[in-house]
């Protein structure tokens, strides 16, 4: 199949005679190849929450789902944050430890609950979260010896959101890991939700990512926190030259993507999958999106793969459903 995607050089518009670049995924040659060469090493900060349905419970948390999707993908994942000392806790803990990710450093506490977020499903084909603060992650503390024995297994990635910042103890953890981890590439996923989204804080985190994945909603917000374009495009190129960001990406729902990276703008379009539950899909956009950006492939690569992971959990139940690399190759 070959899929039309437009290409921008960081300088100005530059594209072939046609107006754009023409990516062949006929045989996945390239993808299929390269899926699963020698992965990185990632640290990521945030909450683990419940997923409260009408019929039904399941375990989530931006981090939590950007982290389990990323070790799919092959990469070593540290996981910190924490669960309460409940049943919800316990069980949350037994899912974790059965995703094969890194979890010394994650936490029971007695002082709060396990995270829960109720879930709904608005007649736009929205979802909405409503959560409960303040809850075991909040209680997340970090010793010297804890951020020395990170430091010292060197992550190129550090994954942060914005949930997890809202608190004064979150901010100190946040910033411990950004000093302990300063040599990481730093992957900022906004995930706004409402209580969540000051725009004095989303404007300071903004200042310390390297990578920053937003949706078309937070596109909106980011504009009005901070006057940068709402056009997907004109964002991406003054947000690099505003803060520095090595690349950055924008989900575009069922029209696929925007990302910008390796000095090139790329628009791709989505997958077309019957959608079961969107819930988890963007942070397998992150994860993917990540993890292209870790083998240096190039832009066009990385925007195709990360939609077809996005649509592949989106085609599932759960944030976390089961999947292959594979599977998304041959989507």
């Amino acid at each position: 199949m070959w899929r039309a995607e437009k290409r921008i050089d960081r300088g100005g518009l530059k594209t072939d005679t046609s107006g754009c670049v023409k990516v062949d995924y006929s045989d996945n040659g390239h993808l299929s190849s390269q899926v699963n060469a020698p992965q990185s090493q990632v640290a990521v900060l945030g909450e683990v929450i419940w997923d409260v349905y009408e019929h039904a419970n399941r375990l989530g948390g931006a981090p939590l789902n950007f982290g389990a999707h990323a070790r799919r993908l092959g990469h070593k994942v540290a996981l910190i944050s924490a669960v309460g000392s409940d049943e919800f806790g316990d069980k949350a803990a037994e899912i974790v430890a059965s995703l094969d990710l890194d979890i010394r450093l994650f936490q029971t506490t007695a002082r709060f609950p396990t995270g829960t977020a109720r879930v709904l499903n608005g007649h736009d084909g929205k979802t909405w979260f409503t959560i409960t603060r303040p809850a075991a992650y909040d209680d997340v503390t970090l010793s010297a010896r804890d951020l020395d024995l990170l430091a010292q297994q060197r992550p190129e990635w550090f994954y942060y959101g914005t949930l997890f910042a809202t608190t004064a103890q979150g901010k100190e953890v946040l910033y411990q890991l950004l000093t302990a981890l300063d040599s990481s590439s730093t992957f900022y996923d906004l995930n706004l939700r409402p209580g969540s989204d000051s725009p004095e804080l989303v404007r300071e985190l903004l200042q310390h990512a390297d990578v920053v994945k937003l949706n078309e909603d937070e596109l909106e917000q980011v504009h009005a926190f901070t006057g940068l374009p709402r056009d997907a495009e004109a964002f991406c190129f003054e947000g690099i030259k505003r803060y520095g960001w090595r690349a950055a990406g924008v989900t575009l729902g069922d029209r696929g993507c925007a990302i910008i990276a390796n000095g090139q703008y790329v628009e791709a379009g989505g997958y077309p999958v019957d959608v079961v539950d969107t819930v988890g899909a963007g942070d397998a956009f992150a994860a993917a999106f990540m993890h292209g950006l870790s083998l240096n492939w190039p832009t066009s690569e990385i925007a195709s793969f990360a939609n077809r992971v996005g649509a592949l959990v989106a085609s599932r139940h759960g944030a976390i459903p089961s999947w292959t690399p594979e599977e998304a190759v041959e989507l």
